[in-house]
């Protein structure tokens, strides 16, 4: 089993491009309409300027020539991610914000909407009194000082600007209070001190006077700054800040990069100053037992009345000193490598082996000082003591001066290679490229608008749909705009046939005179009676100009107004209101030649609805109304019956069964085939077969793209209209 092709899968671009080309105007209007909002936008929205610097990371190296144990204080290669959230830490930038005060703010009080055109634009607007308060062009203040207490802030005061570098604000709890601009103006019971450094505005303006928490200030100059390392592994990294101001976007910048820079300048030199603390902590220890030392051999001297060493002796005092201050020193290093490196490290096992080897040889050397005489061996021990407290606080001072020359001599990892600098101009709005994306949208809203207004018509688009219903299309009539504009006409309507016969839709007359012409031939009656599925689809001008267009081909044509609810014909023959008509002939009041009108061509004759009556289905559903057909038959050559629509009331239904054959007007691209469908259901359930279809409306230019270019309003409110007594 094979399915069948669905045609709705397939999209039809010649289709969509005519909706397109239909709707033109339309898709105009909203390219217009976006492109306004768009430049509206760019020009209000206040300008964003972009400062950027470039700082580069490096390893550490020490700018002199140091000795090689302290070369290991100095630190590894950088970590480029560590120090992207190193720039962006609180550390830095809140340094930044308590240097340049950045939770302090003084800016102008901006209109609503318009703040921006105020601003930056010297618009010729009228000092009116609800505009006084905005700032204008080129109008500022600079703020030099503020202390507000902790209540205060992130509440605003407001400061109104006078005459004479005079000002007025409005403290947060309600009090006013004058100030002039240089000036300080506290009170030291509330805790708050302000003063303005400049004030250039005109009197009544206002501006917003506030202090931020520091957590807030932090976090705004957070959100404002981006670091990103530029290339890959390259080590240099782009700092990037936006502000509304030019210069302060440079000097916010300008002070976070030297802020980063002074403390990895700081941290380079952390170890170099733990070790200093360390050394400067053992320096009194040292000199003391210096002091004690001296005192004890002095006084050893004086009892045994200046004893003097030999060479020998003065030989071994001395290797025993030089070792002992040698372990002395090595202790000092092995307490610094301790800080560093493990037990297993090589450096650290190079140091031990050497330690070995010192205490070795001084073993050796303090048995040979064991076998002086004990005179000499106790001067050797004191002078020794004496010996190595000196070096070790000479080497200790020294420890300290190298320390120090490298805490100084610490310049950091970091290098500044392009100072803070703000882009000439504003990196936002892109105007440029705000107009061309709000057109973009502007047209591709219009579009979608026209999409779904088509969507939306479900009306019949094409002969074709009628078709596949089994209706055969007896003319297309096109639309003409003089028969529309006719429309609106309260009295007279001019007949389209006569006063433009050569208009496309006369054509189409002509061609449905010709197809009733032979679709009629096998008919047992020569009336035709012409409806619709609702108001508004044209059915009276089709009759009438039907009916005009088959006179003038020399057949006797009866144009009947069977519509005896709301007939309007006699509008097109200029007839009263209240003439008599096809009511008062059923009712049997008047006879056919009294009631019939002669039209405005030879052999057209018009029988008008006459007054509304009270029952129009039950007065048509008399014997009367088909002897009134067959009487018009034996007259005229053809009886044209316009009728009420379908969906509306049921008068179609039993006009149909006495005329000889009934066809329905659909009006393109406004009648819904749901609604053709529930007409043709319903004519054929009573037993009216409906003879074909008439497509009138149609426009040859909108046909291909389906579109529908005029507006029809219609209701389906079709109900009895009683004579006005």
């Amino acid at each position: 089993m094979t399915s069948p092709e669905r045609e709705d899968d397939e999209i039809d671009l010649g289709a969509l491009l005519a909706q397109f080309w239909v709707g033109k105007w339309r898709i105009a209007a909203f390219v217009v309409v976006a492109g306004a909002i768009g430049l509206a936008y760019a020009l209000l929205t206040p300008p964003t300027y972009q400062a950027d610097a470039l700082l580069q990371l490096e390893a550490k190296k020490a700018s002199l020539a140091l000795p090689a144990a302290m070369s290991d204080l100095m630190g590894n290669d950088p970590v480029t991610v560590t120090e992207i959230e190193i720039i962006r830490s609180r550390m830095v930038t809140g340094r930044v914000v308590a240097d340049l005060h950045l939770d302090w703010q003084a800016t102008p009080r901006g209109a609503p909407v318009i703040d921006t055109a105020l601003a930056r634009y010297a618009l010729p607007i009228p000092e009116w009194s609800f505009l006084a308060p905005y700032a204008r062009q080129g109008e500022e203040i600079r703020l030099d000082y503020l202390e507000v207490p902790p209540g205060w802030v992130g509440e605003p005061i407001v400061l109104t600007a006078g005459a004479d570098s005079s000002y007025r604000v409005t403290l947060p709890n309600g009090t006013s209070v004058e100030g002039h601009t240089g000036e300080t103006l506290q009170d030291p019971i509330v805790g708050y001190s302000l003063r303005i450094g400049d004030l250039n505005a005109a009197p009544g303006r206002q501006f917003i006077v506030m202090q931020q928490s520091e957590s807030a200030a932090i976090d705004a100059l957070r959100n404002a700054l981006s670091v990103s390392e530029r290339g890959r592994q390259s080590a240099v990294l782009e700092l990037r800040l936006t502000a509304g101001n030019r210069d302060y976007a440079r000097r916010v910048l300008d002070a976070v990069a030297k802020a980063y820079l002074a403390q990895n300048i700081a941290r380079s030199a952390a170890e170099a100053e733990s070790s200093l603390t360390f050394v400067e902590q053992q320096l009194p220890d040292a000199e003391r037992a210096v002091t004690e030392a001296e005192n004890a051999l002095n006084s050893y001297r004086q009892q045994q009345q200046s004893v003097d060493l030999s060479l020998e002796t003065q030989s071994l005092l001395s290797q025993t000193t030089s070792l002992e201050a040698e372990l002395r020193g090595m202790d000092a290093q092995e307490e610094e490598l301790r800080q560093k490196y493990t037990r297993n490290h090589p450096v650290y096992q190079q140091l031990l082996a050497n330690r070995a080897r010192l205490e070795e040889r001084l073993v050796k050397l303090r048995s040979e000082v064991e076998a002086l005489p004990e005179t000499q061996r106790e001067i050797v021990n004191l002078t020794r003591t004496l010996e190595l407290a000196q070096a070790v606080y000479v080497q200790l001072l020294n420890r300290s001066q190298e320390l120090r020359v490298l805490r100084a001599s610490s310049i950091g990892n970091v290098r500044i290679i392009d100072n803070a600098r703000t882009a000439q101009y504003p990196i936002a709005p892109r105007k440029s490229l705000i107009l061309a994306l709000s057109l973009v949208l502007g047209g591709l809203a219009g579009m979608g608008h026209i999409l779904i207004r088509n969507w939306l018509r479900q009306g019949v688009r094409g002969a074709d749909q009628l078709e596949k219903l089994g209706l055969p299309v007896f003319a297309t009539i096109n639309f003409s705009p003089v028969s529309f504009g006719a429309r609106n006409v309260h009295h007279f309507l001019p007949i389209l046939a006569i006063r433009e016969p050569a208009d496309l839709a006369v054509e189409g007359f002509r061609s449905l005179r010709t197809s009733l012409h032979f679709g009629m031939l096998d008919a047992r009656t020569r009336s035709v009676a012409i409806t619709s599925s609702a108001p508004e689809a044209g059915k009276s001008f089709t009759c009438t100009n039907l009916a005009v267009v088959a006179a003038q081909a020399g057949q006797r044509v009866c144009l009947v107004d069977s519509d005896l609810r709301r007939g309007v014909l006699r509008r097109y023959f200029n007839v009263q209101k209240n003439t008599p008509g096809l009511a008062e002939l059923l009712a049997g009041q008047v006879t056919l030649d009294e009631v019939l009108v002669e039209g405005p061509v030879p052999g057209l004759n018009f029988l008008p609805t006459g007054r509304f009556p009270p029952n129009p289905s039950e007065l048509l559903m008399r014997a009367s109304f088909s002897e009134l057909i067959k009487t018009l038959n034996t007259r005229f050559d053809l009886t044209l019956l316009d009728c009420p629509p379908v969906l509306a009331v049921t008068d179609p239904v039993v006009i149909g069964r006495a005329a000889g054959a009934t066809i329905a007007v659909v009006r393109h691209d406004v009648t819904p085939i749901g609604e053709v469908q529930a007409m043709q259901r319903t004519l054929e359930t009573a037993g009216v077969h409906l003879a074909g279809v008439v497509l009138n409306g149609f426009d040859p230019r909108t046909a291909r793209g389906y579109a529908y270019n005029y507006n029809y309003n219609y209701s389906y409110r079709y109900e009895y209209k009683k004579k006005a007594e």
